[in-house]
């Protein structure tokens, strides 16, 4: 908090010696309210006071408290014996050194106290948001502020203090927690008098109601099913001048999340949905709405050498409190406690339930090694966005980080991740990806047999490469129980061996997690669609299509099951032109195949050799090419060709296309057929002993 006396130099000019008298009685004066609010005096700067307190409420309240007192003083004294201060609160980033503080906290305080105006408090955006909802004040907003030094306009505030001659407030511009209470107490009003006197004509009529249309009404029940113990961790904004900390800086964001996600009485959004927020955005509410969360975890990182600063603050973004911020100044190799400490905080915070297991696995610390560390992070980055070659991009960094460390399980469960994951984007033979997948998961569970990342991977490999829907169900499970928030086990248990195996229930519900967990992953909502479509509920798997191409019209696979969905309701014309763009966007033969059903379902009699041809160009080490041609042949009622294709599949172990023999609308044709039902029977019945 900076302090300035009104007009002091000139009063010393005039009369020097009143000036000094005032001068004393105004240090008197403050100096006795300092302490009741544990103001700590740094010093003083001619006739103004810099001081520091334990939080923003406290330098508020004592902000109040001086203005008040000085004018009950004032109110009994001649004008010119008047004494009048400014009053400039901010709260930051200060650092001690012999008996002084300096740093940015401090300049921006020193910065906004001449704009209170004589006998006024003016306070930062970061002050007032801590303190709206526990400080019995009004806040009057100024206009944006360039201050001097300071490169970025702030948000300034000014405290309405009780006995002030001012004009009323309402001809003045109003904060978001001020609209936000008026809404809420309307629409408590409106239901109030909807219940007790069923006036519906009334409401309807209202010119001021809240809720004005059905969208506006399913925001509101959306927003009341917000589970309170839910979080979303923005990226953390790099303060460091090198732009090439950025991974670092994203890791720490990665692992406090990873290590919320483990604790299983909190939702915890992943990092692929937030990462399209920038840090600290100035709509929290409505990014809190969006991704269904009641609290936001917002932060910045500044590195120097071996130093590391990590800045975080808890806000619920739904009424706008501050619940807890903190600065951790470490060095780089603590960054691992700093992470589990910001962790276990925030879930004391929000009030959620720990177990034993919960807490040593958020204590945990991955890897010693801290260039393994942004190593990996740069992987999983480039893993998240599985387009272009950002997957052979992820394994290179994967293995660089397992090269550092080789007890870095995290580095394996990447590896394994991305090699599962290799032969659906690049023609790159299955079972060679699918043998180094599986050494990198079993070598990640073998360091820790309790790393959920790599029992994932594990479910995946025994979906894909085995065969075998039980034991990746185990897997899968085992994923789930470890770290609950993960929602890309979440999907591949949904869209796996529940939806393989007809258990479309259970299927619908592990997507519909997923989506909750991620709601912007197009990869996500996209394999939300699928249980729906095989399930028959083709209206719902027709909408939940549609949403994935509204958050990215490029992704092909959203165009693939949109296609499938459109064919099975009998929108041959519009399949078409959606198997045409999936195509287009990524080359997958599977697209040829499923291009060669709808056209020759509209009696295109040449395109299925045409389409055999195009099939015969492509690598031969491509996944899928038998279930491709099966397809084909298939669609011209070549019966004897589309099984002996499927048996081939079988023979591959192409279990990336043929998990779903049992459920897929397309294979229709063929049930009731004996070699067509004694391979479902070897695909679905399936067994293996779980993973020790």
């Amino acid at each position: 908090m900076f302090t300035d006396m009104v007009g002091y130099s000139a009063l010393a000019q005039r009369d020097d010696e009143l000036a000094l008298e005032l001068l004393e009685e105004h240090r008197r004066l403050l100096r006795e309210i300092f302490p009741r609010f544990h103001g700590t005096e740094v010093k003083t700067i001619g006739d103004g006071f810099l001081v520091e307190f334990h939080s923003a409420l406290e330098a508020a309240e004592c902000a109040i408290e001086i203005q008040h007192a000085l004018s009950k003083r004032n109110a009994d004294v001649p004008l010119e014996r008047r004494i009048e201060i400014k009053i400039g609160v901010h709260i930051g980033d200060v650092v001690h050194r012999n008996g002084d503080v300096y740093g940015d906290g401090v300049n921006i305080a020193s910065r906004i106290e001449p704009l209170a105006g004589a006998g006024g408090i003016c306070v930062s955006m970061d002050v007032e948001r801590q303190i709206r909802n526990t400080l019995e004040a009004r806040f009057e907003k100024l206009a944006p502020t360039e201050l001097k030094n300071i490169s970025i306009p702030m948000d300034l505030f000014r405290i309405i203090l009780p006995w002030e001659d001012r004009a009323p407030i309402v001809a003045q511009p109003e904060t978001e927690s001020i609209r936000a209470s008026r809404k809420f107490l309307w629409a408590a009003v409106a239901l109030c008098f909807a219940l007790m006197i069923g006036v519906g004509g009334w409401w309807s009529e209202r010119p001021d109601k809240i809720v004005t249309s059905p969208a506006a009404t399913t925001d509101s029940n959306a927003a009341a099913e917000i589970p309170a113990k839910s979080i979303a961790v923005l990226p953390f904004e790099n303060l460091s001048r090198d732009p090439d900390n950025a991974y670092f800086v994203e890791g720490i964001q990665d692992e406090i999340l990873t290590r919320l996600s483990k604790i299983a009485d909190l939702k915890v959004i992943s990092r692929t949905s937030t990462q399209k927020y920038k840090s600290a955005p100035d709509n929290l509410r409505d990014v809190a709405r969006q991704l269904g969360v009641a609290n936001i975890l917002e932060g910045s990182v500044q590195r120097a050498n071996d130093k590391v600063r990590v800045n975080v603050q808890l806000i619920n973004a739904l009424t706008d409190a501050h619940l807890w911020a903190d600065t951790y100044d470490r060095h780089l190799t603590d960054i691992f406690a700093v992470e589990s400490e910001i962790a276990k905080t925030i879930a004391e915070t929000l009030q959620a339930r720990l177990t034993g297991s919960e807490r040593a696995m958020i204590a945990a610390q991955p890897t010693s090694d801290t260039t393994a560390y942004e190593l990996y992070h740069k992987g999983r980055s480039l893993w998240e966005k599985r387009s272009g070659d950002n997957l052979p991009k992820a394994i290179a960094f994967y293995e660089r980080a397992i090269a550092r460390d080789p007890q870095y399980a995290l580095a394996y469960a990447g590896l394994a991740n991305s090699y599962v994951l290799l032969p659906l984007y690049f023609s790159v033979p299955q079972r060679d990806a699918m043998a180094k997948a599986r050494e990198a998961a079993l070598k990640a569970l073998e360091i820790d047999p309790n790393l959920a990342e790599a029992h994932n991977a594990l479910g995946k490999i025994l979906n894909f490469d085995d065969l075998d829907l039980v034991g990746a169900e185990w897997e899968f499970q085992r994923a789930i129980e470890l770290q609950p928030n993960n929602a890309t086990a979440h999907q591949w248990y949904g869209n796996g061996p529940l939806d393989s195996l007809g258990r479309f229930d259970e299927a619908i519900a592990e997507t519909k997690r997923a989506v909750e967990l991620d709601p912007l992953s197009p990869i996500i909502n996209t394999d939300r669609a699928y249980p729906l479509y095989y399930a028959g509920r083709y209206d719902e798997a027709l909408a939940q299509a549609k949403k994935t191409i509204e958050l990215d019209p490029g992704f092909f696979y959203s165009r693939q099951i949109l296609g499938m969905v459109l064919q099975a309701k009998g929108d041959l014309p519009g399949a078409i032109s959606e198997f045409e763009k999936a195509r287009q966007l990524s080359g997958d033969p599977l697209h040829w195949a499923l291009l060669a059903v709808a056209k020759a379902k509209m009696g295109d009699k040449n395109i299925a050799q045409q389409v055999l041809v195009e099939l015969d160009k492509v690598n031969p080490g491509r996944q899928g090419l038998a279930y491709d041609r099966a397809l084909v042949y298939l669609a011209i009622g070549n019966k004897e060709e589309a099984l002996r294709w499927l048996e081939h599949s079988y023979a591959d172990r192409d279990g990336a296309n043929l998990s779903w023999i049992n459920v897929e609308p397309i294979l229709d044709p063929l049930r009731g057929e004996p070699r067509f039902e004694a391979l479902v029977q070897k695909v679905i019945a399936s067994k293996s002993e779980p993973n020790p």
